[in-house]
């Protein structure tokens, strides 16, 4: 994540990609635009933000599922899966996840987890493209940017519930001596369990341990985060314990690996560092472990009701 200090220095130069061979003109009609090639189309734009909202069908393409931008750059596919350096990772781009091909408005991706998936392309205004697998009648519509004018603070505190989820566990490192004792005084560790913006937390009492596989959880409950009114940097959180009453902080982000919880009922700061970071490409966590049981996939939720696709496979 870009962190405040550098939101406003973050611009670095665009660079577009064209092919040096021959291939099928797209006919563009945006504002009598001359048409363009489907390599140029997709190396017209730095990034391709993946809204998972406007998906349509019953399907899911997981590494378009779990991916907040995609890049198409000389025939290898980049995403930014993570918000952890998110907009620093990769140059903004971030991590090569597989490679590509285009031809007469077709786009095969050979994705370095899940393989061979194709997609039928359909370019929908000036910076807009939709991805129609005809495997599982799913589309997904992508929003172009340069990496200079693409807003990576805003998508990082807008899903910032996924952000929690990108740790093993969050570690208690200080809390202020101003406040009033309370029980949350007692608790040393967070873990933020994938799901969505409401999901399953853990806490324990443990202390001074290394491995976050070792520590051993007390309590569970659910989670939930929510905006502050005019202040995109200030969230708040709802830990739901099950036998206990709720606990509310405000919530903010220190850097990439530390967070701030104060707790208005005490008045007390805490500050939690993340231990064990998951880097996300599908089914491995960033030791190449696979992600089962507790520490399942964490893919990106569609919040608007699912609808028909009316595209009709013209593959079949």
């Amino acid at each position: 994540m870009k962190t405040i200090k550098i939101l406003l220095g973050f611009v670095l130069s665009a660079t577009l990609f064209t092919s040096c061979y021959t291939e099928e003109v797209i006919v563009n009609d945006f504002d009598n635009q001359p048409g363009i090639s489907l390599h140029q189309l997709l190396s017209s734009y730095e990034l391709w933000y993946v809204d998972v909202n406007q998906t349509l069908g019953p399907g899911e393409t997981p590494f378009l599922q779990i991916a907040f931008t995609v890049s198409f750059r000389n025939g290898l596919v980049y995403a930014n899966n993570n918000l952890v350096g998110f907009g620093n990772q990769g140059n903004g781009y971030g991590i090569d996840v597989g490679t590509y091909d285009a031809y007469n408005m077709i786009l095969d991706i050979n994705h370095d987890i899940d393989g061979y998936e194709t997609f039928d392309v359909y370019q929908i205004d000036n910076n807009t493209i939709e991805l129609y697998n005809p495997f599982n009648d799913t589309s997904y519509f992508l929003n172009g940017y340069q990496r200079s004018n693409f807003d990576y603070d805003y998508v990082f505190y807008d899903n910032i519930h996924y952000f929690l989820q990108e740790y093993e566990a969050w570690d208690k490192t200080y809390t202020s001596q101003m406040g009033m004792l309370n029980e949350f005084d007692n608790e040393n560790y967070l873990q933020f369990l994938a799901g969505g913006n409401d999901s399953e937390f853990r806490s324990s009492q443990d202390a001074n341990i290394g491995n976050p596989d070792n520590i051993y959880w007390d309590y569970s409950g659910i989670y939930g985060v929510g905006n502050m009114s005019n202040n995109m940097y200030l969230k708040t959180l709802t830990l739901d314990y099950d036998f206990f009453d709720n606990e509310f902080f405000e919530l903010s982000v220190i850097n990439d690996q530390r967070i701030e919880l104060y707790h208005p009922t005490s008045n007390t700061v805490y500050e939690f560092t993340g231990r064990g970071y998951i880097q996300f490409l599908r089914e491995t966590d960033a030791e190449g472990r696979k992600i089962e049981g507790k520490k399942e996939l964490k893919k990106r939720k569609q919040k608007t009701a699912k609808k028909d696709n009316p595209r009709v496979n013209k593959r079949s």
